[in-house]
């Protein structure tokens, strides 16, 4: 019954962990999706972190903060965007470079909230009805309102890219933007809002550990996880409900290590860091080979810009 337990509060505590990593990936599958590359994600997420933080700190107000996040993350995307869609400008490079902006960004606004006490955070609180659920209620539903949050934007992602017809526009941009024009479809809009969209919830992401995950600012918090979230989408083979699992697996990957000792297990701490990466890479060699055999390739023009005049 114990081992049970502990097992229980292993998987409860994989959901919180992947949390970030989920929201994430949302939005980088919808930038993706739309034939823009993102690797901005980590340096979105930091300022997003950092933004959270200040504005929540000094409202009192994790919503606030929140919000702030969420609208820094936009910028941050708004920039890649145009230097991207309007200029287009190498999609790598520019992604990387706001990476390091990023970075750089948050850890000179950050330097003086280090240490810094946060008030009034999201709690935890069980879902009416679906709390009480053995196992699976404190499992997925004793969690924060973010998780929920998080839940709810998979479920509207799916419905959306699969059940509306503007999804299916955004599919056909990043699959053939001069076949998507040519119906009348704008592909400077769409991939300029699903790129602001996309970094909107890496900000939200970054507030989730700020705010939520671990009440604090600290430089570089985010640890790696955007580019998690980069390769997450590509494991989840550019789907909502698969991105979920995903995260699952890797929040649990990265907690397990915390827990090994309730099993009398001791493992080196430098090895229980490194497990989650680890796992990413050896995840995405055998998701690459299987998307080969499947044929199952990420968006066409992913990458590409699209240039009117080309087409």
């Amino acid at each position: 019954m114990m081992e049970q337990s502990v097992w229980v509060a292993i998987l409860a505590t994989g959901i919180i962990a992947g949390t970030p990593i989920l929201l994430a990936a949302l939005g980088e599958m919808v930038t993706e999706l739309a034939g823009v590359l993102n690797l901005g994600v980590e340096g979105m997420m930091l300022v997003g972190a950092v933004t959270g933080f200040m504005v929540a700190m000094h409202t009192a107000d994790p919503w606030l903060g929140l919000l702030a996040a969420v609208v820094a993350g936009g910028v941050m995307a708004l920039i890649h965007a145009f230097l991207t869609i309007t200029l287009r400008a190498n999609q790598v490079v520019s992604g990387l470079a706001l990476t390091i902006f990023g970075t750089g960004l948050s850890g000179y606004i950050g330097k003086s909230l280090i240490g810094v006490p946060l008030t009034n955070t999201f709690k935890t609180f069980a879902l009416p009805g679906l709390g009480q659920i053995p196992v699976i209620g404190t499992i997925l539903f004793q969690h924060d309102a973010l998780v929920y949050l998080s839940y709810g934007l998979v479920a509207f992602l799916w419905f959306f890219l699969f059940r509306t017809r503007k999804g299916l526009e955004l599919r056909a941009v990043g699959e053939n933007p001069g076949a998507a024009d040519t119906a009348g479809i704008n592909v400077f809009a769409v991939r300029y809002l699903f790129v602001v969209i996309g970094g909107m919830l890496a900000g939200m992401a970054g507030a989730y550990l700020s705010l939520a995950y671990a009440p604090s600012w600290l430089e570089n918090m985010t640890a790696g996880r955007g580019w998690i979230a980069v390769a997450l989408v590509i494991f989840a083979t550019w789907h909502p409900i698969k991105a979920f699992l995903g995260s699952f697996l890797f929040g649990t990957i990265d907690v397990l290590g915390f827990h090994m000792q309730n099993f009398g297990i001791l493992i080196p701490s430098f090895f229980l860091k490194m497990l989650p990466y680890a796992i990413t890479i050896i995840v995405l060699i055998v998701v690459t080979r299987e998307t080969k055999k499947r044929r199952v390739a990420a968006p066409e023009a992913l990458g590409i810009p699209y240039n009117r005049e080309e087409r």
